[in-house]
C-alpha cells in the first residue's frame, strides 16, 4: 500500500515533468541539419562535397571504414525493433554511401561476422517474433503497411510508396519488374483488415497520423527517396571498382554489394540496373574462396528481385552457379548456390532449364546428404520447388535422392525431417519417385509419423502411404495393415487432421478396408 506523502510526492513530479521543455543541445542539432542537409541533396541526384561528408562524420567520432560497420551494425539492430524503418533505412544508405565512396576502397578490411549473417537463405521468409510479417511490410519501403493498394501487375504496395515511384517516372512493376499497362491502385481492403488486426493485437497504430508541415515530416519524406538515390550512386561506384585488376578489390567489393542486395528491394533493382550481375557471374569461377563465397552470395540475394532472376539467367550464370554448388571452395558458397538455384526456380521456365543439368540435382542430393543443417534445408527447399515441374521428378528420382531423404525422417531436427517427407510426397506423383520410395523400407517410419508428426508431416506422410498403397499392389498394402497403430492412426486423423489430410486418411482407409475384407472373405471361404 502507497502511502499518502509518497502519492504526493510522485505528483509532484508528474506536474514538473509535464512543465518541463525539452532541451537539445545546440550542436546535436546543427549536426541533424547537416545530416539532413546532405540527404535533401542525395534527393535532388546530387553528389554531396566529400569535404562536407567527412567534417559531419568526424563530428559523430566516424573516421573511417571499420567505424561505420560498426554503425552499420547498431542500425541493423534497430531497425528490427523500430517503426521508423523508413528514416533508419536512408541512414544505413548514408552511411554505405560514406562508406565506400568517402573513404574509399583502399581503406575496407573484412570484418569478423557469423557464417550466413550476410545472405538470405530457402526458409528466411518464416517470420520471426516480435517483427512484422514480411506479408504485411511493402515491398519498396519496408514499412508497415498503413495503405495497401494492388497494382496492374497484382502486386501489393502501401499507397504512399508506389504513387511515389509511379510519379518519379518508374513504368514498371517494383517487385516483379514487369511493365504496369495502367497506374490504377487499387485499394486491398482484405489486407488492410488483416494488417489492422495484427496491429490492434500487438498494441501498434494503424492509422496514420494528420499530416503536418513539422520539418521531421518533411525530413521523413526527403530520406526515402535520398536513400535510393545515394543506393544508386553507391551501386554504381561498386560496379565501376569490380572493373578492377586487383584480385582483392574485387573480393570487397562483391563483399559490399552482398551487403547492399540483402537490405531491401530498392537496392536489388538498383544493383541490377546498373550493370553488376555479369562481373559477379565472373567471380564465381575465382581461385580464391571467398571471393568464390561473395560472388554467389550477392547473386542469391539479388535473385529475391523478380527482375534480376531473369539478369541472372540471361548472363549465362546457371553453369557457374551448379560448379559453385558442385566444387565450391567453401560450405558457405555451396549452400548459398543452392539457395540461388531454389530462388531462380521460382520462375516456372527456370525449373525445367535446371532440372535438366544433371548436375544441379546431383549437386543438391549431395549436399542434403553431407550439407550443414541449413545447407540441407536450402537443398530440400530447392530439390521441392524443382519437382513442382513434373519433368523433374524422375530426374530428381534417378539421381538417389530417396534414400537420403528416408534417412532425413529419422532427424532430430524436426523442420528438416518435415522438409525431407514434404519431398517424398511431391515425388510420390511420378512412377520413377514411387518406384524408389517402395523399395526403402520406409513404411513403418511414415505410419509412426502419423500417430506422432506434425499436422504437416501427418499429410504428407498419409500422401505418400496413399499413393504407395494405391500403385504398389497387394504387398504395400499388407505391409500397412501388418502395423496395429496404422488404422488408429489413420481414424484419429479424420477428426484432426487438415483438411488434405483428412481426404488422403479416408481415400486411403478405404483401400485398407477393402483389403482387410479380401482377405476375412478367403479366410472364410476356406473354413
Amino acid at each position: 500500500e502507497v502511502s499518502d506523502e509518497v502519492r504526493e510526492q510522485v505528483q509532484l513530479v508528474r506536474e514538473q515533468v509535464r512543465k518541463a521543455k525539452l532541451h537539445i543541445d545546440p550542436g546535436e542539432e546543427y549536426l541533424r541539419q547537416g545530416v539532413f542537409s546532405v540527404m535533401r541533396e542525395f534527393a535532388r541526384k546530387a553528389t554531396p562535397d566529400s569535404s562536407k561528408l567527412k567534417r559531419i562524420f568526424q563530428s559523430l567520432q566516424i573516421n573511417d571504414t571499420n567505424d561505420c560497420n560498426k554503425e552499420l551494425r547498431l542500425l541493423e539492430e534497430e531497425i528490427q525493433h523500430s517503426d521508423k524503418v523508413s528514416t533508419i533505412s536512408s541512414l544505413m544508405s548514408f552511411l554505405r554511401y560514406c562508406k565506400c565512396v568517402v573513404y574509399g576502397m583502399a581503406e575496407m578490411e573484412e570484418i569478423d561476422r557469423t557464417p550466413g549473417s550476410e545472405s538470405v537463405s530457402a526458409d528466411d521468409c518464416h517470420e520471426k517474433d516480435g517483427q512484422i510479417p514480411d506479408e504485411f511490410k511493402c515491398p519498396i519501403s519496408l514499412d508497415l503497411m498503413r495503405d495497401p493498394v494492388i497494382v496492374a501487375t497484382g502486386q501489393t504496395y502501401d499507397r504512399a510508396s508506389i504513387t511515389r515511384w509511379i510519379e518519379e517516372g518508374q513504368s514498371t512493376c517494383p517487385k516483379s519488374g514487369l511493365k504496369l499497362i495502367h497506374t490504377g491502385l487499387i485499394p486491398n481492403y482484405a489486407l488492410r483488415s488483416l494488417i489492422s488486426q495484427w496491429c490492434q493485437e500487438h498494441n501498434i497504430p494503424f492509422e496514420r497520423k494528420e499530416k503536418s508541415n513539422r520539418p521531421s515530416d518533411v525530413d521523413s519524406m526527403a530520406s526515402t527517396r535520398a536513400a535510393l538515390e545515394a543506393t544508386k550512386m553507391t551501386a554504381t561506384f561498386l560496379v565501376e571498382k569490380l572493373k578492377s585488376d586487383s584480385p582483392e578489390v574485387r573480393r570487397q567489393v562483391a563483399y559490399e554489394l552482398r551487403l547492399l542486395a540483402k537490405c531491401g528491394m530498392d537496392n536489388r533493382v538498383c544493383i541490377g540496373e546498373v550493370g553488376a550481375i555479369p562481373y559477379l557471374v565472373a567471380l564465381l569461377s575465382s581461385e580464391d574462396p571467398k571471393t568464390q563465397e561473395n560472388g554467389v552470395t550477392a547473386l542469391l540475394n539479388l535473385s529475391i528481385y523478380e527482375g534480376n532472376k531473369v539478369l541472372i539467367m540471361e548472363s549465362g550464370a546457371l553453369e557457374s552457379i551448379i560448379k559453385v554448388l558442385t566444387s565450391g571452395s567453401g560450405t558457405e558458397a555451396r549452400e548459398n548456390a543452392a539457395a540461388t538455384l531454389f530462388s531462380l526456380s521460382g520462375v516456372d521456365e527456370y525449373k525445367d532449364a535446371i532440372g535438366r543439368q544433371p548436375e544441379a540435382i546431383l549437386g543438391l542430393v549431395q549436399l542434403l546428404h553431407d550439407g550443414s543443417a541449413r545447407g540441407k534445408r536450402d537443398a530440400a527447399a530447392a530439390l521441392f520447388a524443382l519437382c513442382v515441374h513434373h519433368a523433374n521428378r524422375a530426374r530428381v528420382a534417378k539421381a538417389g535422392v530417396v534414400p537420403v531423404l528416408v534417412e532425413l525422417l529419422s532427424s532430430h531436427r524436426s523442420s528438416l525431417a518435415e522438409d525431407a517427407l514434404a519431398v517424398l510426397a511431391v515425388l510420390a506423383g511420378s512412377a520413377e519417385g514411387l518406384f524408389a520410395i517402395s523399395h526403402s523400407s520406409v513404411i513403418p517410419t511414415l505410419v509412426n509419423i502419423l500417430r506422432m508428426g506434425s499436422p504437416r508431416s501427418k499429410e504428407n506422410s498419409v500422401a505418400v502411404l496413399l499413393a504407395l498403397c494405391r500403385y504398389g499392389g497387394d504387398q504395400v498394402i499388407e505391409s500397412v495393415l501388418g502395423i496395429p497403430s496404422a488404422l488408429l492412426s489413420l481414424h484419429a486423423l479424420l477428426s484432426i487432421g487438415t483438411p488434405r489430410a483428412k481426404r488422403k486418411a479416408t481415400s486411403l482407409l478405404r483401400i485398407l478396408q477393402r483389403k482387410w475384407d479380401s482377405v476375412q472373405h478367403a479366410s472364410h471361404n476356406a473354413d
